[in-house]
Parts: structure tokens; sequence; C-alpha cells
């Protein structure tokens, strides 16, 4: 089958994974309250707790799902999570107690670790010198996902809080029936491994996979970096209104651009690129155009010019797929769901370490008593973490490609 209808697949389910949450972001505040009866500041607390809950069920089974895709194919793990995930949805929508939102947002966690089989997949359709460009695919979509979901859970949000779920659950489940009929399956019996819960869960993951050679270096680099990038979807909207006086529609907008940039980026801009100069020099560059954007956001103040930098912020966006072309280029054949599962739990610790970390930055620096008024604290901090990443890197040597065990 031509590669292009399968991969439509993936990247749909992608957007779809990236869209289910600013899908329903608009409406969480109002139906947190719906549900419990509470005040606007009890919901923020519940928000939290599902959000931190999301992220918990990320890490826990990221592994497990890529390690079950290696064992019994991506076809089924993809369509039967798209099957559960619209059911999920459903239950979001019918749900009137916080508990049934708790166990909502536990499935859904667990069903969003699918990101990690996707990744999979298309490593498997993927040429070695394809992987990076085929990974800023799935970066684009993630960007188109983020653009997305807030603007239609914001449109749908006008006929109701429940409006939104019934809408995700449609799309899960339309693209699921989509997958059923074209994607064909990759796991083949010369790369199929048996299941074992030694790999499969996160710790052992971590260990099977940091045994090949460079790559624990690199996750190491994975999680310093997505704790750094996490600062725009962190206090982006805490900063604009904090710095520039931005109010909700101002924020939505830059968060719009941001998310076209990266997506138009990683589509279209990283495959040139990397063809042009080497995955290695796209994370090197990447990196470091990173590096000057926290810099330069950490003293800007007039927002135009935060605005007029979209362009080069998410140019610096070429460094995660092309990190994880590497990376997938470093494991064997058989070992593709088990990578990205393990580099799924990663970025689920970091999402759950990053909010906390810079938003106390940014209270710090901008309390009464602050030592000193810097409203861009954290993008500084992104910076030197950055800087960091930069300097591992540069260190890591050239990993050898994994044979097949």
């Amino acid at each position: 089958m031509n590669k292009r209808l399968p991969i439509t697949f993936i990247l749909i389910s992608v957007v779809l994974d990236s869209m289910g949450i600013g899908l329903i972001m608009p409406v969480m505040p109002d139906l947190i309250q719906e549900v419990e009866g509470a005040g606007l500041g009890t919901a923020a607390v519940w928000g939290g707790i599902l959000a931190t809950i999301f992220a918990a069920m990320q890490f826990l089974f990221g592994p497990t799902i890529g390690s079950v895709s290696d064992r019994f194919g991506r076809r089924p793990v993809l369509i039967i999570s798209l099957v559960v995930m619209a059911l999920d949805y459903v239950l979001m929508a019918l749900a009137h107690t916080i508990w049934l939102l708790i166990i909502a947002r536990i499935i859904g966690g667990i069903t969003a670790a699918t990101q990690s089989t996707s990744a999979a997949y298309m490593a498997d359709i993927s040429k070695p010198e394809e992987k990076a460009a085929n990974f800023g695919l799935i970066g684009a979509a993630f960007g188109v996902g983020f653009i997305l979901g807030p603007l239609m859970g914001g449109l749908l949000a006008e006929y109701g809080t429940r409006a939104p779920f019934w809408a995700a659950a449609f799309l899960a489940t339309a693209n699921a029936v989509f997958g059923y009929y074209v994607l064909p399956e990759t796991v083949t019996d010369s790369i199929r491994r048996p299941f074992s819960w030694k790999r499969a869960n996160p710790l052992g993951a971590f260990r099977n996979i940091g045994s090949l050679p460079g790559l624990k270096r690199l996750m190491l680099i994975t999680f310093v970096y997505t704790i750094a990038f996490f600062v725009y979807p962190g206090v982006w909207a805490y900063y604009g209104a904090e710095r520039f006086g931005w109010g909700p529609g101002m924020i939505g907008v830059s968060l719009a651009v941001f998310g076209i940039g990266i997506a138009v980026v990683q589509g279209l801009l990283i495959r040139p690129i990397i063809r042009r100069i080497g995955e290695r020099k796209a994370v090197i560059l990447g990196l470091s155009i990173d590096v000057a954007a926290f810099i330069a956001l950490g003293f800007v103040t007039q927002g135009w010019i935060a605005l007029a930098m979209t362009p080069l912020t998410a140019l610096g966006s070429i460094a995660g797929p092309a990190l994880q072309g590497i990376m997938s280029r470093t494991a064997a054949d058989n070992q593709q769901g088990e990578l990205q599962g393990t580099v799924s739990s990663i970025n689920a610790v970091a999402t759950i370490i990053a909010p906390l970390m810079v938003t106390q930055t940014f209270w710090y620096f901008t309390h009464e008593s602050a030592p000193v008024y810097l409203p861009g604290a954290p993008f500084l901090l992104s910076a030197v973490l950055t800087l960091g990443c930069i300097v591992v890197f540069a260190q890591t040597p050239r990993p050898k490609r994994a044979r097949v065990p």
C-alpha cells in the first residue's frame, strides 16, 4: 500500500492526541465547577490534579504500550487505543462527579501513551536517512493539534461544557475506522519479540534502552530539553500578561502563531535542513537557536518584539526531531516501540516537573518582595538548561546502529 495513507493516519492520530488536550482546556474550569459545585480556585486545584494524573499515566504506560506493539504489532494497538479514547471522551461528556473525571483522565493518559506507537510506526516505514524528517512530520502534526484544539474547544463551548467531548469522541472514532481500512502492519516475524514486563515497565525500559551505547546521554538530553522547552506552554500566558499586559485573546493568538511556526518548520523545513547539514549539526543548530531565543525573551520588554521573534523560536524546534532520529537509528528494528515508549515516559516525567519549575521561578521573580523584578526569568533558566544540553551532546560520541538481538 502507498505509504501516504498510513502516514496520513499516523499524523491524524498525533493531531488528535495533541488537539484533545487543547480541545477540552477551555471548558475544564466550567466543567469542574459544574460537577463539584465549587469556586474557580478549587476548580484550578482539581484541574492541576487531573493534569498530573494524565501525565503520570503517560509515564507509567508509555514503555508498556510500546513493548506491546513490538510483540503484537502497531496496527491493533493504534486502532484499539483510538476506540478506547473515543469511549473515554464519552465518559467525560457524561461525567457528573469528579471521580468519574479522574477515571477518565487515567484512561486518557493511557491511550495518549500511544504516541510512542505512532512514532514507532513512523520509524518502521522510514529509511534511516528519512527518520528525522518523518519525525518532524509528527512534530508538525502536534503543532497543528496545538493550534486547532483550543480554537475548536472555545467555539464548541458555546454549545455547552460537554460539546467538545462529543466532538473529540467523534473524531477519534472516525480515525479508528479510517485506520482499520488503510493501516498495514509493519511488525514482521523478523523483528517481532516476546513481551517482557522487565522491559515494559518505565524503570526497566530506561535500563534496557540506556544500555545501548550513547543512548543514555541522549535520553538525558531529551529529558532536560523537554523541561526547558515546556517554558512556552507552562508560563507564556502569565509572562505575556505580566510583561506586556496581554489579555486572553492576545495570548491565544501568540500561542497559535507559535504553533503555526513549529508546524511549518517541522513539516516543511526540517527535511532540507537535515539533508544539507545532517542530524548532529541540526541538533546543535536547533539548541543554539533556542538558547538565543530564551535569552532574548528573558529581557525583552515590548510585546511586538516577542511576536516578531516567533520565526526564530520556532526554528529551534528542529532539535527535537533530529535528536529523535539519531536515537531511532541507534536502536534495533525490534526495539523501536520500546524506545519510543521510553521517550514518551521521559517526556511525561518532564511534563510533571516542568510546570512547577517554571511557574515557581516566575512567581519568585515577580512577587512583591522579589530580589529582582524579572518576569523573563523562566526563559533564562531554560537557556541555562539548553546550554547544558549542547555541552553534553557535543561530548556524546556518534552511536552505532544496534543489531536485532
